[in-house]
Parts: C-alpha cells; structure tokens; sequence
C-alpha cells in the first residue's frame, strides 16, 4: 500500500508530466514530480504496471499480432526491469551510507567541540591557578623581607640593652669605689668626711636615679624582645601556612596539566577519527561516482537493446510484409 496519499493515478499524472517535458520518467524524477513523497519501491512497482498497460496497448493496437512481436515486446520489458532493479538498489544504498556517514560526522563535530569547550575552560582555571600562585609567591617574598627586619631591629635591641649593662656594671663598680674612699677619708677627717659624705650621698641618689632609669628602660627593651619573638614565631608559623598553600597549588597545578595534557590527545584522537571519516566518505562519493558511471553505461546498453528490438521490430515487419507480397502472387493465379 502507497505512503502518505500515493496511488496509481498520482503516479501516472507524475509521469504524464515528465515525459510532456521530453524527460525520462524515472523513479527518482516521479518522486521529485511528486513533491518528494512516497517510496521507491511503490512508485517503482506503479510504474512498472503503467509501462506493462501501455506495452499490452501497444501490442493490440499494432497491426503486429503475431507471436513474435509479442515475444520481443516481453524481452524488451523484462530487460528494462532487470536494468532498473540493481540501478534502483544502488541508490539506495549509496543514500543510506551517506545519511550514516553525515551522522557520524556531526555527531563527532559535536564531541569536538564540547572537548574544545572543557579544554578552554581547563585553561582559563590554570591560569587562574598560576595567578593566584604568583601572588601567594609575592606575599611569601613580602613576609620574609620583613621577617628579615624584624630580625634584624631584634639584633640592634639585644646589642642595645648589652650597653646597658655594661653601662649598670660600670656604674656599680663607680659606687663600690666612692665607699671605700669614703670610708679612707672619714677616718681622717670628720668634717671632710661629713662634706664629703653629703656630696657623696648626692652623688649616690643621683646614680641611684640613673640606675633605676636604666632598669626601667632594660625592661621595657626586655618587653620589646618579647613581643618580637612572638612577632617571629607568628610570621613563622604564617610562613609554614603559606608554604603549605603553594604545596598544595603546585599540586594542583601539575594535577591540571596532567588533565590538560589527557584532554589534548583525546582532541588528537577525534581529529584522527574525523581525518578516517572523511577519508570514508570520499571513498563513498567516489565509489557514488562510480555507481553513476555505470547506471549511465547501463542506460546507454537499455537504449541500444530498444534501437536493436526497434530494428528487430522493423526486420520481421519487413519479413512479413515481404511473406504477404509472396503470398499475393500465389493466390492472384490461383484465381
């Protein structure tokens, strides 16, 4: 049964149509005719019967009714079909390998360019990886430099409060010495001594002041120290975060490139299977090529085998017309 509204008179009007043009009413041009409707197997099978209609009208309507006539006239029809079937098979074939062929591509064109996609975007979190790399560097840099401060004004403080000291020492030292001339010059002397003693003790409170003084202000350069070592030991145990972090970033970015790499020789692949692919439907357009050459040689055979039956045709026509000449004379004297 026809597809999609296809019958025997729509094929027929079809047909009419194209050989008004002066155009071989093939079944691919049928279908054309017919707005690319309805399969080749049941326009093929409808032509077949209009043609076996009009070869049946031909044979009645000649004047040949011999046996003959109507023996080439088969032949005829049956090489025809013969020659149309592979023909039709054929193109078939070559449009179901075609349709398969462009799916494949397509379908591989896609998977390009989703990977293409996951490659770009691969890239773009490596680079933000290396930029956020770079700072976390730029920041270690940084820290260091001032870790090397630190310990450097360390340094000056610690060389600092041992002036300081030194300094306590020498001024003990002075106070040791002025009480043992103290005590040389109060035996020899009261009223000295009592002068001297006043002096003394001024002298006394004075360096008292002084060495208070530099208690206070060691202990205040003892809290400094302090406050620096904990400075030091935050910046290095932040040194040891951050040198961490870049561990785990250079991780992650070899892990990245490890990916990049996975990602580029699969891209590799599908190019070699798109290059196969192609390849394939070249051979397939060729051997199309092909294909035409030989529908078109086996259409020219079709037309030879139609000029020898016309030919054939005329031959036992003149045979005949030659076998009723032959046969008029005979019965003339008979009479």
């Amino acid at each position: 049964m026809a597809r999609g509204g296809i019958n025997k008179a729509v094929v027929q009007t079809a047909r009419l149509a194209i050989l008004a043009r002066g155009e071989n009413p093939s079944i691919d041009a049928v279908r054309i005719e017919m707005g690319n409707t309805g399969s080749k197997t049941t326009i093929h099978r409808y032509l077949k019967e209009l043609d076996e209609s009009e070869t049946r009208l031909t044979i009645t309507e000649a004047p040949l009714d011999d046996e003959l006539g109507e023996l080439v006239s088969r032949l005829a029809q049956r090489l025809k079909e013969k020659a149309q079937e592979p023909i039709d098979l054929a193109l078939a074939q070559f449009e179901q390998q075609k349709t398969a062929l462009l799916t494949q591509v397509e379908t591989l064109e896609a998977a390009h360019s989703q990977l293409q996609q996951q490659l770009d975007i691969q890239a773009a979190a490596l680079a933000q990886e290396s930029a956020a790399l770079q700072t976390a560097s730029t920041s270690l840099q940084t820290e260091q430099t001032r870790n090397a401060g630190l310990s450097q004004a360390c340094s000056d403080y610690e060389l600092r409060i041992t002036d300081k000291d030194e300094q306590i020492r020498s001024l003990e030292e002075k106070h040791l010495h002025a009480r043992d001339a103290l005590e040389h010059y109060r035996n020899a002397i009261k009223d000295q001594r009592e002068q001297e003693q006043r002096r003394h003790e001024g002298q006394l409170q004075q360096l008292q002041a002084e060495l208070r003084q530099a208690q206070q202000s060691a202990m205040v350069r003892q809290d400094e120290i302090t406050q620096l070592h904990r400075d030091n030991e935050r910046l290095l145990i932040e040194h040891r975060i951050t040198a961490k972090e870049l561990a785990a970033l250079q991780e992650q970015s070899r892990k990245d490139q490890a990916q990049q790499l996975k990602l580029s020789e699969q891209v590799s692949l599908i190019e070699s299977e798109r290059t196969l692919l192609q390849e394939r439907l070249r051979v397939a357009v060729l051997d199309s090529q092909s294909r035409q050459d030989a529908l078109t040689k086996q259409q020219h055979t079709h037309k030879t085998v139609e000029l020898d039956l016309i030919k054939a045709q005329a031959t036992i026509e003149a045979l005949r017309l030659a076998a009723v000449v032959a046969t008029a004379p005979e019965a003339t004297t008979e009479d």
